[in-house]
């Protein structure tokens, strides 16, 4: 069975798994299917805004999309949160790919 209607399986049973969420995201991604990844990453960090790792995916989308202002406004935020929850790993990361892109 394929990754995606795997995952999506999953989803049905816990839709409000950030994990799952973020890995059919991914998966969206790999086979350029943007639009999809960019509106889960978006719903899954409006319903858990502490998911770090979502906030640089999402950025990096908007980036390869054109979408500068709106990746720069991304990385800010994931930039917050991660700093606020302590997880100075993801803090770095999103910092040196919002610096790379200004």
């Amino acid at each position: 069975m394929h990754r995606i209607e795997r995952i999506k399986e999953r989803l049905a049973a816990n839709p409000c798994d950030s994990f799952l969420q973020h890995a059919l995201a991914l998966e969206y991604i790999k086979i350029e299917e943007d639009e999809k990844a960019r509106a889960l990453f978006e719903n899954l960090l409006k319903e858990d805004e502490n998911y770090v790792g979502s906030y640089y995916h999402l950025a990096k989308l908007l980036e390869r999309n054109d979408r500068i202002k709106d990746a720069i406004s991304v990385y800010e935020q994931g930039m917050l949160k991660a700093k606020e929850k302590g997880d100075m790993h993801t803090y770095n990361e999103l910092r040196t790919a919002y610096e790379d892109l200004i």
